[in-house]
């Protein structure tokens, strides 16, 4: 028999500019919590930015949500994929383009992994205004493994184009039944 892994924290960041992006994430918002060994904890305002990469495309919506999964940083990245696919999300087609739904793993406790289609944390989470603002939102004096503190790394970079255009979806994680 397997041992029950450990509860450890992690934070997700949601991105669309596709077909209704404040829906698209406040959907996903409700899949992530209904993820086995999952729950959600926080997460973040809304967020407007400019797309990064493709430019020539819809703006972004963005957020951050902070859960504690029990689940390997392998197999939360597969429950991710999952749910991305769900949404429409074809990961073959153009990088950084438009798309419904972006799940990306940020951080997964302090752990720092760099293996076959799995790094954490992310390896451009230092870079974004749109992923550290909402981060720093729920979660400023989290250090991320080999970067430093959110807060710290939002001091950092160029914030603009990126604006808080929403309140929080979900204050509170909601009680769920074990």
């Amino acid at each position: 028999m397997t041992e029950p892994q450990p509860a450890a924290r992690a934070f997700i960041g949601l991105g669309s500019n596709l077909d209704d992006p404040p829906a698209q994430l406040a959907r996903a918002q409700d899949e992530l919590d209904s993820i086995p060994a999952t729950r959600l904890l926080r997460r973040s305002s809304l967020y407007r930015s400019a797309p990064w990469g493709v430019v020539e495309q819809p703006v972004f919506v963005n957020a951050v949500v902070e859960i504690e999964t029990r689940l390997s940083p392998r197999a939360l990245l597969h429950a991710l994929l999952s749910i991305e696919q769900a949404h429409g999300r074809d990961r073959a087609v153009e990088r950084w383009g438009p798309r419904t739904l972006d799940l990306d793993l940020l951080a997964y406790a302090d752990l720092r992994i760099d293996e076959p289609g799995l790094v954490v944390p992310h390896p451009r989470l230092a870079q974004r205004a749109f992923v550290l603002m909402p981060l720093a939102e729920i979660a400023a004096d989290f250090v991320v493994a080999g970067a430093g503190r959110v807060r710290e790394l939002l001091a950092r970079v160029d914030q603009a184009g990126c604006e808080r255009i929403g309140g929080l979806l979900l204050e509170r994680a909601r009680p769920r039944a074990e």
